[in-house]
């Protein structure tokens, strides 16, 4: 899209800059990029991450792609393989060649990761895409320009800081001191701390507004507990139209906690019962969570891709990683229960087609003002970025240089909600303002 072609071009200025600055001047503190690329469900944001890697590997440096689950890492990792090894150039040492991709996670054994973090260091690989493993202490890069963080607000500010310290440990080795890898995180609903850091901080913005063509809104409707049989057969309806359907609940097993008191839980393996044998007995249902086997989770989802499953319940496990454009119902019940963040992902799984999708919150009688306002903010809206702002507004920006990743952040004068722009301006004009000192750089 017209948007995608755009912040290609502006995180590769970003690029070339940071390269520009190390071969003008090494002793001096160096230029990297840290870029927040903000993009709806579905907008391709995954497409211009291979875009701007390719620009990292025709520079001779390698990327490390970091993805929260091992389910969303094999995906970007299959589509890497198929997009971009069979794009030919000369690497680092003149050699021609395809693009090196490979795929590390903790459950890759030894015998297998051996050879792949030797060949790491060797500089025989140039994207590495994986879970939480890339930062490991046996992982060593041999040039390690880029970290691309997806799903950036499943990640803690301490676990990216551990990645980048990779990259910069692997610049050290080659005498280039004080330099940061570039980083690019994506988001569809970033956390407040990054918005916060929009504001005060160095992490530039960038927006993919355009959707593919042929994309419909997706309709949300609140339903109280008590009435779950409407949405029931409403999602019947759209599976008996040859459509697929997800119902994601809280919990993987019901709840030990005899407390009465507390609400009761539903969760995934009773709900699975339920709706298997009693609601959708016509149909083929599976569950999924994280307690299966990645081998079976991974033929799980592969069949209800096919189309051999109507229905998967499941947990957040779906979260993320799961791209079914046949899928047009979601139901997360007890949505009460689930922040902004996670219900606008768990709702972008569905609206990837070109036919109608329907997203059902089935909540609880008894809700705070917050939990009410949260529903209302997903009926509303199907804006991510709005949707972290108003999540913003929530929960507070939180410590804009700590690790705190919400709270509420008190200010003298200035209200980060109400004095949005004002602040935008004032980090412009002092940024303008550092720039032009010819000794910026000290």
């Amino acid at each position: 899209t017209h948007d995608q072609l755009y912040v290609i071009a502006e995180i590769n200025n970003d690029i070339d800059t940071s390269y520009n600055s190390i071969s003008k001047n090494e002793k001096t503190p160096l230029f990297s990029a840290a870029r927040l690329l903000q993009g709806d469900v579905g907008s391709g944001k995954t497409l211009v991450a291979f875009f701007v890697a390719l620009r990292i590997i025709d520079l001779g440096g390698q990327i490390a792609f970091l993805a929260p689950t091992e389910i969303l890492a094999k995906q970007h990792a299959e589509n890497a393989a198929k997009l971009l090894e069979p794009i030919t150039g000369k690497d680092r040492f003149a050699k021609e060649q395809g693009v090196r991709v490979a795929f590390l996670t903790g459950n890759i054994k030894a015998k297998s990761r051996t050879p792949l973090l030797k060949a790491l260091k060797a500089a025989e690989i140039d994207i590495i895409i994986g879970t939480h493993a890339l930062f490991s202490d046996q992982v060593q890069y041999y040039d390690l320009r880029l970290v691309i963080i997806d799903e950036q607000q499943r990640f803690g500010v301490v676990q990216r800081n551990a990645i980048v310290a990779k990259g910069q440990n692997s610049l050290a080795n080659k005498s280039i001191k004080n330099f940061t890898p570039n980083v690019l995180m994506m988001s569809a609903t970033p956390i407040p701390q990054t918005l916060a850091l929009t504001v005060y901080g160095d992490l530039d913005v960038s927006t993919i507004k355009t959707m593919p063509a042929g994309r419909k809104p997706i309709k949300t409707y609140l339903t109280v507990q008590g009435h779950e049989n409407r949405v029931y057969e409403a999602v019947r309806e759209e599976i008996t139209k040859g459509h697929q359907a997800y119902f994601v609940y809280p919990l993987i097993e019901a709840s030990e906690d005899k407390d009465l008191i507390k609400p009761m839980l539903k969760s995934a393996e009773e709900q699975y019962n339920f709706l298997s044998t009693q609601v959708y007995p016509e149909f083929r249902c599976a569950i999924v969570h994280s307690k299966i086997e990645d081998v079976r989770q991974s033929q799980i989802l592969q069949d209800f891709n096919s189309g051999k499953i109507q229905i998967l319940i499941a947990t957040t496990v779906v979260e993320v990683g799961v791209d079914v454009p046949n899928a047009t119902c979601m139901v997360i019940e007890q949505a009460e229960r689930f922040g902004l963040a996670a219900l606008h992902q768990l709702r972008g799984r569905i609206g990837r087609g070109v036919s109608q999708s329907f997203c059902f919150l089935i909540y609880a009688k008894k809700l705070t003002e917050i939990g009410t306002s949260r529903l209302q903010i997903m009926r509303e809206n199907n804006d991510g970025f709005l949707i972290a702002e108003k999540d913003l507004q929530l929960r507070g920006p939180g410590e804009v240089t700590g690790i705190q990743q919400s709270g509420y952040l008190t200010l003298g004068i200035a209200d980060p909600i109400r004095d949005k722009e004002i602040l935008e301006l004032a980090h412009k004009e002092a940024i303008n303002t550092i720039m032009s000192k010819k000794d910026y750089a000290t």
